[in-house]
């Protein structure tokens, strides 16, 4: 019985998909929830896996064609064998195998076929290569290299085609000392997502920014004090991101209009604290929303913030978890940035920007100490948040990291 595999329902804000990468082929045996295709939005990577088990008879769309919601793109004959149809055989004209046929036969002809190929017709590439994403393989055909011999930086440890580029760009080096490879490649729709949207607020919103410095060493102290005994509580490690999204939330209650964003000539003011925490993949920076954080314990904002890293790294972030956010949080201190001017996300009004924790000789109570600082930044939309109001919601969260065991008891 064939079986229609079709692309899932995408919600309103995301009209159509890009085909990414096929994980199978015509002729390839597939089992139920298998992964059979990547399929790229605006916004995440979503996989399609088979519905049942059988073989792939059909792939009616190539790699980088635009799909849209429930449209087929494969069909699977559900319970037959594995077999290599004519067509992918790439022997025209010739007769097809017979129903039945063992797997191995297809494979073993294609490998006799290719041995008696010309080497310069034949890609420079293993098995490896057949799992790479459209723009690797080129990059890997064109350039003659051997996948399997690249230390993969991608998704689950896929060769991306930066990879492939840096490994060239060493391997020519070492040969001619000093050339100088370039390669054009289009950006992924994610990429293209970002772009635009970092325009759209450059070109719509009124940002400024306003600094601030924040001494984090009671922070480290509590970390350190009960940092053990939390994680054999909850099961998670007390990390830095929990204080200052529960600051955040605490500043934005008290400051809504941070929290609030604009729709043509109205201000929205949002009653609760959903915040957007930016994690960077091998795609680009996504911003999964952790919601209600001013409902939340440290504990549940650590493990949201946990299941969500681990979602962005497999790629299993949904939609769902995207979408919303009133308040974003990134923070370019893991990447050792040590300040920055972080770009607002429309429609929201505000952003907070952690940096690195360096230590630096500051005066407390007359004397010169050494203190783990770190700056922060607010980037806010001028047009309904002023100056003050920025300032203020920045020292509040100040005050509240500067003092955690007072945050802690919700004072």
């Amino acid at each position: 019985m064939a079986t229609e595999i079709k692309v899932p329902v995408l919600p309103e804000s995301v009209s159509d998909a890009t085909i990414a990468t096929w994980h199978k082929k015509a002729g390839d045996a597939v089992k139920r929830d298998e992964n059979i295709v990547d399929l790229e939005t605006d916004k995440v990577v979503l996989e399609v896996p088979s519905t049942v088990d059988g073989v792939i008879k059909e792939i009616k769309f190539e790699e980088g064609a635009t799909v849209n919601s429930q449209q087929v793109i494969a069909i699977i004959e559900e319970g037959a064998a594995a077999e290599a149809p004519a067509a992918e055989s790439g022997a025209k004209g010739k007769e097809a195998p017979a129903a039945g046929a063992e797997e191995v036969q297809p494979k073993a002809e294609a490998k006799q076929a290719d041995d008696k190929a010309p080497a310069s017709t034949k890609p420079q590439s293993s098995g490896k290569n057949d799992g790479l994403p459209p723009g690797a393989r080129f990059t890997a055909e064109t350039k003659g290299i051997d996948a399997s011999q690249v230390e993969g930086t991608g998704r689950r440890g896929a060769v991306t085609k930066e990879d492939l580029i840096n490994y060239a760009s060493g391997k020519t080096q070492g040969v001619s000392g000093g050339a100088r490879p370039e390669e054009r490649v289009p950006m992924t729709r994610i990429r293209k997502t970002i772009a635009a949207r970092l325009m759209q607020s450059k070109e719509s919103i009124a940002m400024l920014t306003s600094f601030n410095e924040v001494n984090l060493g009671k922070v480290m102290a509590l970390r350190k004090e009960l940092g053990e005994q939390f994680q054999k509580d909850h099961g998670i490690k007390l990390g830095f991101m929990s204080f200052f999204a529960k600051a955040a939330a605490n500043a934005l209650a008290k400051y809504p209009v941070i929290n609030a964003s604009v729709d043509g000539t109205d201000i929205i003011y949002h009653g609760y604290a959903d915040i957007s925490v930016a994690i960077s993949t091998d795609r680009g920076l996504v911003t999964p929303v952790l919601r209600n954080v001013e409902r939340q314990s440290f504990a549940e904002i650590e493990q949201g913030i946990a299941d969500y890293a681990k979602k962005a790294r497999d790629g299993k972030l949904g939609l769902d978890d995207l979408q919303g956010g009133t308040f974003t949080i990134t923070n370019g201190g893991t990447f050792g940035s040590l300040m920055s001017t972080p770009i607002v996300n429309p429609p929201q009004s505000a952003i907070l920007g952690m940096h690195a924790i360096k230590e630096r000789a500051i005066v407390e109570n007359g004397q010169v100490i050494a203190a783990p600082m770190m700056y922060l930044a607010l980037s806010y939309d001028h047009r309904i948040i002023d100056g003050k109001e920025a300032v203020l919601f920045l020292v509040d969260i100040k005050n509240q990291l500067e003092n955690p065991h007072r945050m802690l008891l919700g004072m």
